[in-house]
Formats: structure tokens, sequence, C-alpha cells
């Protein structure tokens, strides 16, 4: 099968790439700029392919799914939330008009699978806990907006045009990667800061509670849901979740295992504000009544194996910008 996924840099898409690649499945993993090389081993590199794509111009998007004629598309290409509240007009453009020009492609050229990553940002205050898919979606910031709207789009082209379109309202990803703009980045700043500077100070209340998920497990339901029969779905977009702390809870948990890590709490209003607006934990249910979905990690084992691969993650951060130093440093001087 031959996979085109759009976002490739990001979060979920650099862990994706990796992912599929390395079970054989043939990638042409797109973004707006090519990335550095990725680590993967000789036999999966050679199924990545790496082309740039700007999916709010219709022309480049149609002249990729032309070109490459995928089986699958998994479209991750977005603006997160804290990030898209400064620029709404281009969220707008990415989140909305990318999404539908992906589906619209995808419908000309065939595609047997569309993928479609939501997110609880969908979801707006006061509703059940935990929350279910079928409650009134109210978000309250533009990359929410877009995420229902994209979410309305997948409906309507499996309903009107009988596209294969599978998606998956994630809570917060923690992975070992730089933070991308979202407003749950405040776990991630706990293990990267923990680490590299002893300190963090975060910028929620130690009592925020929203859901997490781990990104094996995160990359486990995609493959999952996306291998089920269709036949055992009974929706287009599934809640999939694993673990609901508080920020406190990850604070403790980041300093077990990074022994004098500090992590202090100083709100700002306007994450604190997105953040009090989405759900405290996730119901589930159906994703696993439908196909099997089970997360595997709780925020201890999450931890254990999370603290390594950060560790690695700034290792190879401070050995890459070594040469640009001392490139930058006054002659004479190291």
């Amino acid at each position: 099968m031959k996979i085109l996924i759009t976002g490739a840099r990001g979060q979920i898409g650099s862990d994706l790439v990796t992912e599929l690649s390395s079970q054989g499945f043939e990638v042409i993993a797109s973004d707006l700029q090519l990335p550095a090389p990725i680590s993967v081993s000789p036999a999966s590199a050679s199924n990545i392919r790496w082309q740039t794509l700007d999916v709010c111009d219709r022309a480049q998007v149609f002249d990729a799914l032309a070109s490459h004629r995928p089986d699958a598309v998994f479209h991750l290409a977005a603006i997160l939330s804290a990030r898209g509240e400064a620029m709404p007009q281009a969220t707008y453009d990415v989140n909305q008009t990318g999404t539908y020009h992906m589906l619209e492609a995808s419908r000309e050229y065939g595609v047997s699978l569309f993928f479609f990553p939501s997110t609880i940002a969908v979801y707006g205050p006061d509703l059940p806990d935990p929350t279910p898919e079928h409650v009134p979606l109210c978000p309250t910031t533009m990359y929410g907006v877009t995420k229902v709207s994209g979410e309305l789009l997948c409906n309507y082209y499996r309903d009107r045009y009988q596209l294969d379109v599978r998606g998956l309202r994630f809570p917060g990803l923690i992975s070992a990667v730089m933070p991308g703009g979202g407003s749950s980045d405040y776990a991630l700043f706990m293990y990267l800061e923990g680490l590299r500077s002893g300190h963090y100070q975060a910028f929620c209340r130690p009592d925020t509670r929203i859901p997490f998920m781990y990104m094996p497990d995160a990359l486990r339901s995609v493959v999952e849901l996306c291998r089920a029969p269709r036949a055992s779905l009974t929706r287009c977009i599934y809640n999939v979740t694993s673990i609901s702390p508080s920020a406190a809870e990850i604070a403790a948990s980041v300093s077990r295992a990074i022994p004098g890590a500090e992590i202090t709490f100083a709100p700002e209003p306007g994450k604190q504000a997105i953040l009090d607006s989405w759900p405290n934990a996730l119901d589930d249910s159906r994703a696993r009544a439908d196909w099997g979905w089970r997360p595997k990690y709780d925020l201890d084992a999450m931890t254990a194996d999370l603290v390594p691969r950060v560790r690695a993650l700034l290792a190879k951060a401070d050995a890459e910008r070594a040469p640009e130093a001392r490139r930058a440093a006054p002659r004479g001087q190291p």
C-alpha cells in the first residue's frame, strides 16, 4: 500500500512516517519544508519519499495525488491551538481549506482510505465527565472550530461519496519531540526542562486536568482503526484516550523519574482558559466496542519510557548546535 502523509514533520507525522515505513508501507511524506533525515533503518528509509506540499494550494494538492496515486491519505497538516490563536486566519486556511483540498483530491483520484486526526479542542466547556462523542461541539479556539468543520466534512464525504474516511479525536499527545504550539505542551515541557535545566514553570494551574495519550499508544490507535473492517465501524470519528492526570500528578511523576527536577506553576490566562474549556476525561467506549481499542501506558509507564527518549532528543539537539556555535564564536575563542 502507498500512503501519502501531510504534515509529516509534525508531532504525529514524524513518528507515523517511521512507524508505517518500518511496517513496509511505501510512504510519501509531505510538508511545507523538507526535514532533516529521520532515524530509521536502511530498509525503512528506502520506503520513504519526501515532497514539499502546501495543502492550501489546490493545484499542488491535486498534482501530488495525480502523480503519486496513493492508496491512502493520512491528512495531519494543521496549526495547533495556542499557536492558532496568534494567527487565526492562517489557521483557518491550513486547517479548513487544506482539509477540503485533500478530501476533494482524494475523491477525484480514488483514494481507498482517508485518515483525519481530530482533537479534544472540538469540545467546549460544561460537558459531561467523561465526555462522549455525541455532545454539542462548541469550541472556543480557531483550531477547535476548524477541527469541528473538518469532522463534518469527513462525515459528508463518507456519506455523499462513499469515501472511507476514519478519524480519531485525540487527547493531548506526549512524545519525545520539541513542542509544536499546543496548549497541552505544558506536560511535555515538564520532561524537557526537567532534564535540560532542572526546573520548569508550567503555564497552567496544578489542578488542571485534561486527557492525555503517549505517542506509541496514539500510533497504535491509528493503525488499528485503519485496519478495522469497515462493517464493524459505527462512526466516522472516534474518541480515544489513555490517562487523565492533573498537572500536579504529571509533575510528581517527572520528579520521581528525574531527581531534583522542580516543577512550579504560573497560569497564563489565555492558555488556562483554553485548557479549562476542554474535557477532564474522554469516553472512548465506542472505540473499545467497535474495534477493540485498549491503551497500554499509564502515567508512570509513560514517564519511564519517555525520559530516556527525551534525554536522547536533547543530546542530539546539542550535538547539532555545536558546529554552529563553533562557527559563530569570535576568532581566538573555542
